[in-house]
């Protein structure tokens, strides 16, 4: 027998609260005594490996514990810049190392989960520092702070007991079960029961799809064949993959037969590859283990294949698999969308045509109902909680209308399941109309209003929200709520983004923050970032910056990655016109159809967005500043617009808003609003000063922050510079004023009374 020694790292919380954690696993435990976690950690992985044979692979022959200790400077950050704190501070982190084979070592970061390996013991403390300092950079303040609340840890060893040459027989068949390679790249699948439950909630079942079901597992078991699933996101594909995994893991226990599944993430296998030609290596050792234990590979996202292993398609890691499947070497079942399925075979034909397709389209409305109402009963029997018949139609409703670019039945499980666990957590007992409107406006941002068919539109609130925030812009502010009303009524095209607009006019007169209103108004109820997306155009003024905007292959590019983040948003693509002019090429299918295509057939969904581009085209021409716009000056602009852009591109623009120059009055009430915001900043919140402006010094700010070339700008700086700087100092030298109303003048200085 062969013995594998876990390192355990220990952390004595308190008095009587151990935190236990087993390294190279994903298992933690807190208990009263040392003892009892290494009984119950040492117990659980018996069971398992007498149960299925495995067992965490640890090869670590004699690992050690070591602190390090890094400085770090804590920093917030948002999509526009990093705030760090005036501070350092040094963060102990404990790491576990030691070697594997002769000149090959490992060090594990348990608190991260994260390990790598290395070749040079002299790199050691460099290549861990690296490590450590780029994953503390990935997290917030407040994090960073936790990982200072741990005492100092100490590292016992759990010691599992195996055969490395166990053998099984099955039908006088001799195989050795010892499968390195596939323990490391993948997940023996079915889990069992315990394991499910962690992974889970939601039922393993393919209700109403029982035919599909049947027709993948006789491909699988008469003619080998491999298997791609295709349909729709939501349709059921992985649910019909889970059933099939069952069904033919049982028909073949039930034969006495060794059969196994793997599910395998495709960038596990080129994750570890540090030299060339490894990852064909490893490819080979898989590939012989899978032919071992009768396995199939159980492949996540197939089109990922294509995209790892070389520079394209054509040297990718499909096209190192394709000889072994046309040779019948290996079995592979996997799943794809349509437009996958294209892709692929667009890019690597011969790869799909090893593969038996089965397209699986979304049910009929009568059999999406049967599925959800047995998902209901499903979670009144094992949970407990209810399902009312109005909070199930209004989750479709809004399902239906909000996400139409996925199918039923999957959204409709998935977000009853996030229903479940919020009901949970409340302690509630029934899933009801409330609940759902309170899960939808947190996941979207939309407010209840919008949602909600009973509650009435108040368009005196509407005009105001927006008067409140868009000084001297009424053209700007009926778009606005006329935009909102149409989405209000259910009339805007679901197919499209909600609105496409182009703000046109000079600069510093409210674009930006008429974008910024809409997005508080439209998505800023639930989100607990910004909702606001955006990208300035003017870094994308050369054609070869499109791959760092839209992406390419394997690299996804800003505007992609921010509305997957966000795909209830505003997206604001500022000064626009000076983006080179392919960008606005690939942007027409936004534009029009609010979808985004790559090369691989991943899409990128827009039509639950507001796309909003701001331009100054025009804008130089203008010579009457400071008076309201006439038609002579908007056809100015629309003319300047329609010479730069191309007509295709301007007919896909929904509607193009002109904001006016700023007058001295506009200038005046947006002084008055900046003063308000500025009384509830925190150095005059939590001395608990009020403070009130008066007319004169509100006046003089004005006059001294009015520009007929760049509006609104100026006067946020002369209030920094004129009045924000002199208050701090003032502040600075009264330290102990507190719970006081101070009152700012002026009389040709800067006056400041208590």
């Amino acid at each position: 027998m062969d013995r594998i020694n876990y390192p355990l790292l220990y952390y004595e919380l308190k008095e009587n609260m151990i935190l236990g954690i087993l390294v190279g696993t994903s298992y933690q435990m807190i208990d009263t005594d040392l003892r009892k976690i290494k009984s119950s950690l040492l117990d659980y992985l018996q069971k398992q490996y007498k149960r299925y044979d495995t067992y965490p692979y640890f090869d670590i022959k004699e690992p050690k514990l070591k602190m390090i200790h890094v400085k770090m400077r804590p920093t917030y950050r948002d999509h526009y810049s990093s705030y760090p704190v005036g501070f350092e501070v040094e963060i102990p982190m404990p790491v576990i190392y030691g070697e594997i084979d002769q000149n090959y070592y490992q060090c594990f970061l348990p608190l991260f989960s994260q390990s790598f390996s290395y070749y040079d013991p002299k790199q050691f403390d460099s290549l861990v520092n690296h490590f450590i300092i780029n994953l503390l950079n990935q997290q917030t303040p407040e994090q960073l702070f936790r990982y200072l609340q741990y005492p100092a840890p100490q590292m016992e060893t759990v010691s599992l007991k195996v055969n490395y040459n166990r053998e099984f027989d099955w039908d006088s068949n001799h195989y050795k079960r010892d499968y390195p390679v596939l323990t490391r790249l993948a997940e023996k699948y079915p889990y069992s029961k315990s394991v499910r439950r962690n992974v889970s909630a939601l039922p393993e079942a393919a209700w109403e799809l029982e035919e599909k079901v049947a027709e993948v597992v006789d491909k699988l078991i008469s003619t080998r064949s491999n298997v791609i699933i295709v349909g729709d996101t939501g349709v059921g594909k992985s649910a019909v993959l889970r059933q099939v995994i069952r069904k033919v893991t049982q028909h073949f226990k039930k034969n006495k037969v060794e059969n196994s599944f793997w599910r395998i993430m495709p960038q596990r296998i080129t994750a570890s590859s540090k030299y060339l030609g490894e990852w064909e290596e490893t490819v080979e050792g898989m590939v012989a283990e899978l032919g071992v234990a009768n396995g199939v590979l159980w492949v996540i996202d197939m089109i990922q294949l294509l995209e790892i292993g070389g520079t394209g398609p054509e040297d990718s890691v499909a096209a190192f698999l394709m000889t072994y499947l046309q040779q019948g070497k290996m079995q592979i079942l996997g799943e794809a969308t349509p437009r996958e399925l294209d892709s692929m075979r667009r890019l690597l034909p011969g790869f799909v045509e090893t593969f038996q397709i089965v397209h699986l389209n979304e049910l009929p409305e009568l059999k999406i109902q049967s599925i959800l109402d047995k998902f209901a009963h499903y979670l009144d029997q094992k949970f407990k909680i209810k399902v009312t018949d109005n909070a199930m139609s209004l989750s479709y409703r809004l399902l239906k209308r909000y996400y139409p670019y996925e199918s039923f039945p999957g959204k409709g499980i998935k977000f009853l399941g996030q229903c479940l666990n919020e009901t949970q957590l409340n302690q509630g007992q029934v899933i009801n109309p409330k609940t759902v409107i309170q899960n939808f406006v947190k996941q979207t941002g939309l407010p209840e209003m919008l949602l909600r068919d009973d509650l009435l539109l108040d368009t005196h609130e509407l005009s105001r929200h927006f008067n409140e925030k868009i000084i001297g812009q009424k053209m700007a502010v009926d778009k606005l709520c006329e935009i909102v009303k149409i989405f209000k009524a259910g009339l805007n095209n679901p197919f499209k983004p909600i609105a496409t607009i182009l703000f046109a006019g000079p600069t510093g007169v409210g674009k930006t923050a008429s974008a910024k209103a809409l997005a508080d108004y439209f998505f800023g109820k639930g989100q607990k970032q910004s909702p606001l997306v955006r990208i300035d155009m003017s870094e994308f003024q050369h054609s070869s910056q499109i791959i760092r905007l839209l992406g390419s292959g394997r690299e996804v590019g800003q505007l992609v990655k921010e509305i997957r983040d966000k795909p209830f948003s505003v997206l604001l693509l500022d000064e626009v016109e000076k983006a080179d002019l392919s960008i606005f090429d690939a942007l027409m299918t936004v534009l029009d159809e609010g979808i985004l295509v790559d090369a691989y057939g991943r899409t990128t969904n827009f039509r639950n967005t507001i796309i909003i581009m701001t331009s100054n085209l025009g804008a130089s021409n203008q010579k009457s500043i400071g008076f309201v716009q006439t038609t002579d000056t908007e056809a100015q602009y629309r003319s300047a617009i329609e010479k730069h852009f191309r007509p295709e591109f301007v007919n896909r623009i929904d509607n193009i808003i002109m904001f006016n120059s700023l007058s001295q009055e506009d200038i005046l009430k947006i002084a008055h609003k900046e003063l308000e915001e500025l009384k509830k900043r925190e150095g005059f919140l939590k001395r608990n000063l009020r403070v009130h402006f008066s007319d004169r010094i509100i006046t003089h700010l004005s006059k001294i922050g009015f520009d007929e070339r760049y509006g609104a700008r100026p006067l946020q700086r002369a209030i920094e510079q004129s009045l924000v700087n002199p208050i701090a100092n003032w502040l600075l030298e009264h330290p102990n004023i507190q719970n006081k109303d101070i009152r700012i003048d002026h009389d040709g200085t800067l006056l400041i009374r208590i």
